[in-house]
C-alpha cells in the first residue's frame, strides 16, 4: 500500500525485484505527487501491478487495499505472497539473499510459511533529505532483542480459499480451522525455527520464544532522516491516523543502537536494476519530477515555524533514552476478550500444548550473554542530562549512547553486573593486585575499590568511548585515580598477546580479570605458560563471554591441562568464568 512515496518508489521497487518477487501488487490512494503514475508505467513495462484503492466509506485504506487483493488474480495465483509497504525493505541473511534459497531453506523443513520480524531501523542522526538510496543512508537500528520492535510481516504459501489476506498475518477462515487443515500448517521464524501452535491462529508480533533474525528480517523505515519525517508529517498516512507522526512516535522508531549493513549485499544488483528502469524516460521524468517536488515541499516547510518546532521536538525526542520508551498498544490487552473469541479448537490446541510442554519439558536453551556495551558506543563527550541509578555501591549512567537497551533496563533497576558485584569482593585474596583488562565502564572497578580497599586496581580499556564513560563513572563516584586504582594508558593494539605480558612482567599481578575479546580462547591458552609471573586466579567475562561462549567447554579443557582448573567460585558459568591454579575438587 503507497501514498504519496514517490521519491521512494523505483529504490523499493528494484530492491524487491533483486532478491527475487517476481509480481508486485501496489494499491495506492489519494496521491499527489505522481506516486500512481510511476506504478502505471511499471505496469506498462510489465515490472509491476497498480490498483486503484477504491476505498468504503467508514473503511481505512490499508483494510480496503487487503480486501481488493483477497480477489486479485495476481495474487490469487502466487504460490508465496507476502503484504508489507513502502517504508519495508525485506533483508535476507541466509546464503545468497534470495527468495529461491529463502524458501528452499523452509520447504527442506516441510515448511509454508516465515514469520520475518521487524527490525527497526533510526534515523542515524541524519537531518537533511538525501536523494541516496534508503538502504544505504541509514544503517543504524534497533537491538535485536528490543521487544517494542518485534511486530512482524508474514510470507507463506497462499490460497484464498484457507486464508484471509492481513496487514501482518492471513487469518484461517472459519470453515477450516475445526478440520485437519491447521495440522498442514507449519510456519518458521525468522531464524528457520517452527513456530508455536498459537501462531496459526492469531498473533502479529514475536514473542521471546518465537523471535529469530538469522534467517531473514524486514527492516523497517519508519523515520528516516528530519527532513523526510516532515514531508510525511504534513502529508497524512496510509490508515489516517490523526497525528501519528509526533515526537513519541519519533522516539518509538529513531533507533540507532546497533550497526547492520546487511542491506549493502544489494547494492551492485539493486543500482544496475534502477539504472535499467531509468532508462526509460517516462520512469525518468517521474522519478525526479518527485525528488524535485519533495525538495520544492521540503522548501516551502523550511519557511514555516511548524517546521523549526518540528525539528527542536524531534532533537528532544531523539534524547529519550531507550530504556524510557513506551509503545502503547491500539487497546489494552483484554485476556477475557481475547478466550472469549478463541474457537474451540484454538483452547484444546492449546491446552494440549501445555500438557505436552508439562510431560515433556523442552530443553532450556543455552544461555547467550547479552551484551552490555553498544557494539559501536557513541562519544559521550557531549553533556546531556542523564539520570545517575545507584548499582550496589556505585552510580550508573543511564546513557544510551554506551548502554545495550537490555543494559539500560538493568541499571534502571539497580542490577547490572550484579553476579560480578555481589560475588567477586569475597572470591579475590587479600591484598591481590587485579589487573582488569577490557575494563568497560568500569563499574566492577569501583565497585572492588570501595568494598575492598585492600586491592590494587589496575584498569584497561581500548574503546576510547568506554574509557571516557569509565573517566566521568569515576569522577561521579568520587574514586580518583591513585596508584591503587589506576587507568592504565597501555592499548592491547594489534598484539594482545604481547601487550599482556609486559603488563604482566610491569605489573605482577595477583588477579587477572579478562573482559576484552581481543585475547582468543586459543591465543589465551597458548599466552598463559609464558607469562611471568603468572597470576594466581583466571576470571573470563563481559565481552570476553559474549564473544567467546561458545567456546567456553574446549576453554576449560585447554586450562585444565595446563593447570587452571574452572570453572570455579560459584558465578553463572554462562556469565562468568573463573579458574585458579589449584588441584582441582574431588568429584
Amino acid at each position: 500500500m503507497m501514498k504519496d512515496e514517490g521519491p521512494f518508489v523505483l529504490e523499493w521497487v528494484a530492491h524487491h525485484l533483486a532478491i527475487g518477487f517476481t509480481d508486485l501488487v501496489v494499491y495506492t490512494n489519494d496521491c499527489s505527487d505522481g506516486t500512481d503514475d510511476m506504478l502505471i508505467r511499471l505496469e506498462e513495462l510489465g515490472l509491476a501491478h497498480h490498483r486503484r484503492n477504491v476505498i468504503p466509506d467508514g473503511i481505512r485504506p490499508q483494510p480496503s487495499a487487503l480486501n481488493h487483493a483477497q480477489d486479485e488474480p495476481v495474487v490469487c495465483k502466487s504460490d508465496w505472497v507476502m503484504v508489507f509497504d513502502a517504508d519495508e525493505f525485506l533483508s535476507i541473511r541466509h546464503g545468497d539473499g534470495t527468495l529461491d534459497g529463502l524458501i528452499a531453506a523452509a520447504r527442506a523443513q516441510g515448511a509454508n510459511g516465515i514469520v520475518v520480524t521487524w527490525r527497526i531501523f533510526g534515523s542515524g542522526g541524519v537531518v537533511d533529505w538525501s536523494r541516496a538510496p534508503v538502504t544505504e543512508q541509514y544503517l543504524m537500528a534497533a537491538p535485536t532483542d528490543w521487544n517494542k520492535g518485534w511486530g512482524v510481516k508474514t510470507l507463506f504459501t497462499f490460497d484464498p480459499d484457507y486464508w484471509k489476506l492481513g496487514i501482518h498475518r492471513p487469518k484461517m477462515k472459519n470453515r477450516h480451522i475445526d478440520t485437519p487443515f491447521p495440522d498442514t500448517v507449519k510456519w518458521l521464524n525468522g531464524s528457520g525455527r517452527e513456530m508455536e501452535d498459537y501462531f496459526k491462529f492469531r498473533g502479529w508480533r514475536s514473542i521471546t520464544r518465537t523471535v529469530g533474525y538469522d534467517w531473514v528480517q524486514l527492516n523497517h523505515y519508519a523515520v528516516k532522516s528530519v527532513d523526510s519525517y516532515a514531508i510525511r508529517k504534513m502529508r497524512g498516512n496510509v490508515n489516517n491516523k490523526k497525528d501519528k507522526y509526533n515526537s513519541d512516535y519519533w522516539s518509538l522508531q529513531d533507533r540507532n543502537e546497533v550497526r547492520d549493513d546487511t542491506m549493502l549485499r544489494y547494492t551492485d544488483r539493486r543500482n544496475a536494476i534502477m539504472a535499467e528502469l531509468l532508462t526509460d524516460p517516462v520512469l525518468h521524468r517521474l522519478h525526479h519530477a518527485a525528488l524535485d517536488r519533495a525538495e520544492a515541499r521540503l522548501a516551502e516547510l523550511k519557511q514555516t515555524e511548524a517546521y523549526h518546532q518540528l525539528v527542536a521536538d524531534l532533537a528532544r525526542a531523539s534524547a529519550v533514552p531507550i530504556a524510557e520508551i513506551t509503545a502503547k498498544p491500539p487497546q489494552p490487552r483484554d485476556r477475557e476478550k481475547i478466550a472469549a473469541l478463541m474457537s474451540d479448537v484454538e483452547k484444546r490446541r492449546s491446552a494440549k500444548a501445555k500438557e505436552d510442554r508439562r510431560a515433556n519439558p523442552p530443553e532450556k536453551p543455552a544461555v547467550i550473554p547479552a551484551g552490555n556495551y553498544r557494539a559501536t558506543p557513541e562519544d559521550p563527550a557531549p553533556d546531556i542530562p542523564l539520570d545517575w541509578v545507584q548499582n550496589h555501591t556505585v552510580l550508573v549512567p543511564l546513557d544510551a549512547r554506551i548502554f545495550t537497551a537490555p543494559a539500560l533496563s538493568v541499571i534502571a533497576a539497580g542490577k547490572f553486573e550484579r553476579g560480578l558485584a555481589r560475588r567477586m569482593p569475597s572470591t579475590l585474596p587479600k591484598g591481590a593486585t587485579v589487573l582488569d583488562l577490557g575494563a568497560g565502564c568500569g563499574f566492577l572497578a569501583a565497585h572492588l575499590s570501595r568494598t575492598r580497599p585492600d586491592l590494587a586496581l589496575l584498569l584497561q580499556e581500548d574503546n576510547p568511548a568506554l574509557r571516557a564513560v569509565l573517566a566521568r563513572l569515576a569522577a561521579r563516584n568520587d574514586r580518583a585515580f591513585t596508584d591503587r586504582f589506576r587507568l592504565l594508558d597501555t592499548p592491547l593494539g594489534n598484539d594482545p598477546a604481547a601487550t599482556l605480558a609486559t603488563l604482566m612482567t610491569a605489573h605482577r599481578p595477583t588477579v587477572l580479570l579478562l573482559s576484552d575479546p581481543a585475547l582468543a580462547p586459543l591465543m589465551l591458552a597458548t599466552l598463559l605458560p609464558a607469562l611471568d609471573p603468572q597470576p594466581e586466579l583466571l576470571f573470563l567475562s563481559g565481552r570476553w563471554m559474549e564473544t567467546w561462549h561458545r567456546h567456553a567447554a574446549a576453554t576449560d579443557a585447554a586450562l585444565a591441562a595446563l593447570g587452571w582448573h574452572g570453572p570455579q567460585f560459584g558465578f553463572d558459568p554462562a556469565l562468568t568464568r573463573g579458574y585458579g591454579r589449584v588441584p582441582a575438587p574431588t568429584p
